[in-house]
């Protein structure tokens, strides 16, 4: 529709014509799209082929010219590359080559690089590691209501990959494998809202993870911190180290039974459990990548209330060093 134009001392600061933002649907990548080489859009066709809700609009918004080669390329090439395409797959290289200003407001800082290989596996000598850039990208989140994991609808905006997350990896004569995490960009506040309209946030982490398996599959536990900190004032001015100690606005049963747990504040951390599975893996470059699965306790608002149980599914990229 067409719209009046803004007053003339207003122009630098209202974005026009003004676009509407759809939660699910990366808009700012028609801005600056990025257009992929027949290369780097295969390599991240086969991984993510399968993508979510929040992006299953984004080919409909981004439109990037084919060079020759590709326009002469068959009918399942074109498939691959508009999918991989829609999803900006690029390469560690890839990222590396791009300037801030052809990131900002494209989304692609919120997604991980694909890797370049036809290996389907990693293949790793017995030794000690150092395992960096690993880096976290969720393509669906679902809350266990009663017996099952209900889909649910993102509210926030693409700040929810993790990235730059390090540690130490350690492959035993065996085959086993150990890692623990130490360092990075490990949690990120994120809100879903269910069918019936209830949000639910969480910290989505893998802070301390001590995960165990093999060179196809590892996985092990993690700690949540708590998605507020202690000196959060909940509306009544209370919090767990400053604040009110009760409802002042209540002297009569400020501090009854029932507003203990409102009272008492509870920042302690919870546990959750992650699985890493293994779909691809560079030798030359030490580059693996592949699927995990989390599940994780969602806020408890200080203790007021009970967590529920958040699976986290996407993909993830780490170099071997």
């Amino acid at each position: 529709p067409v719209t009046a134009t803004p007053p003339v001392h207003l122009q630098a600061y209202i974005p026009y014509p003004a676009a509407p933002l759809h939660r699910f649907t990366m808009v700012s990548a028609v801005r600056a799209p990025v257009c992929l080489s027949a290369k780097s859009a295969l390599a991240g066709a086969s991984v993510r082929a399968a993508n979510p809700a929040c992006r299953a609009t984004v080919s409909k918004k981004v439109v990037c010219a084919l060079d020759n080669n590709m326009k002469t390329a068959g009918a399942a090439l074109a498939a691959s590359t508009l999918i991989a395409g829609a999803a900006n797959a690029l390469t560690y290289d890839e990222y590396q080559g791009l300037t801030y200003l052809q990131v900002k407001g494209t989304g692609l800082a919120n997604q991980c690089p694909v890797i370049d290989s036809t290996d389907t596996g990693a293949a790793l000598a017995a030794g000690k590691y150092e395992l960096t850039s690993l880096c976290m990208e969720p393509t669906k989140f679902t809350v266990k209501e009663g017996s099952e994991f209900l889909d649910t609808k993102l509210m926030t905006r693409l700040t929810y990959t993790l990235a730059d997350i390090s540690g130490k990896l350690t492959v035993g004569s065996d085959g086993k494998v150990t890692f623990k995490e130490e360092d990075g960009i490990d949690y990120a506040p994120v809100t879903v809202q269910l069918p019936g309209g209830e949000r639910v946030p969480f910290l989505f982490t893998v802070k301390e993870l001590d995960a165990s398996g093999d060179l196809n599959a590892f996985g092990g536990d993690f700690t949540v911190p708590s998605y507020r900190g202690s000196s959060f004032l909940d509306p009544k001015g209370r919090g767990g180290s400053t604040g009110y100690d009760i409802a002042v606005a209540l002297p009569a049963s400020g501090d009854s039974e029932e507003l203990e747990v409102e009272n008492n504040k509870n920042t302690a951390a919870l546990k959750g459990s992650i699985v890493f599975s293994i779909a691809k893996a560079d030798t030359a470059t030490g580059e693996i990548g592949g699927v995990f699965e989390s599940i994780q306790p969602s806020d408890t608002d200080l203790g007021s209330k009970a967590p529920k149980d958040i699976k986290i599914n996407g993909l993830w990229y780490a170099q071997v060093n």
